[in-house]
C-alpha cells in the first residue's frame, strides 16, 4: 500500500528540557553536589532582595547546619503520596531530576513534578505540607514556582499543599492552585541569582 510523507505519523519532538538534566535525585551524593556548584530553587526562595545576599551567600558557602526536622520528615513521607494525587488528577508526573537553565548551567531547579502537554508547553508540580491554613501561597514558595518556570522553560505550575494538624493530613484531599508564568518575577529572580553567583564565585 502506498504512503505519502504527509500521511506518516509524526513522533513528537525531544523535549527541550531533558538535553539539561544535570543529576537524579536517587542519587543523593550525585544531586547535593551538582546543587553545590550552582543557585537552585531553595535558594532563591531566600532571596527577597539585595539587602539579604551576603547571607544567603554565606550559608551557601559555609552550609547552615540544617540537617532536617519533624516536619521536613513529614514532609517527605507525605510527598509520594501527594505524588499520586497529583498525578491522578493533573497529569503531572512525579519527578527527582536536576536541570540547568537554558544558556547558565549554574540556574538550576529540582521541581515536583513534570509533565509536557500535547501542544508541547511545560507545566511543572510543587509539593508542600503545612500545619497553617494558608489564605494564599506564601512568597518564598511563589520564587521557587517562578525559578522553576524559567529553568525549565515551563508555562505554569501546579501547587499542592496538604494542611496537617499534629501530622494527620486536615482534609480528605490537598488542596491546589495554579500558577502562570511571570516574566517580571523571573527576570528580578534572575538578576539576584547573578548577583549571588558573583559573590559565591567569583572571577567566573
Amino acid at each position: 500500500m502506498l504512503s505519502f510523507p504527509w500521511e506518516e505519523e509524526q513522533k513528537p519532538a525531544r523535549p527541550a528540557h531533558l538535553d539539561r538534566l544535570v543529576a537524579d535525585g536517587t542519587n543523593r551524593v550525585e544531586w547535593l553536589r551538582a546543587r553545590s556548584r550552582g543557585v537552585t530553587a531553595t535558594d532563591v526562595a531566600r532571596l527577597t532582595g539585595p539587602q539579604n545576599l551576603e547571607s544567603v551567600a554565606y550559608d551557601k558557602i559555609n552550609g547552615t547546619g540544617f540537617g532536617g526536622n519533624i516536619f521536613t520528615d513529614h514532609g517527605k513521607d507525605r510527598e509520594p503520596h501527594i505524588a499520586r494525587y497529583v498525578r491522578a488528577m493533573f497529569g503531572v508526573l512525579p519527578s527527582s531530576s536536576l536541570f540547568h537553565a537554558e544558556g547558565e548551567k549554574r540556574h538550576l531547579a529540582t521541581p515536583d513534578g513534570v509533565a509536557v502537554t500535547k501542544n508541547g508547553t511545560i507545566e511543572l508540580a510543587e509539593i508542600k505540607t503545612t500545619n497553617k491554613a494558608w489564605r494564599s501561597i506564601p512568597r518564598h514558595y511563589l520564587r521557587q514556582v517562578w525559578w522553576q518556570q524559567y529553568v525549565l522553560g515551563a508555562e505554569r505550575t501546579i501547587v499542592v499543599w496538604e494542611q496537617h494538624d499534629n501530622f494527620m493530613p486536615v482534609d480528605p484531599e490537598p488542596q491546589s492552585r495554579w500558577v502562570d508564568r511571570d516574566e517580571n518575577e523571573i527576570a528580578r529572580l534572575v538578576n539576584l541569582a547573578d548577583k549571588l553567583l558573583a559573590l559565591i564565585q567569583p572571577g567566573r
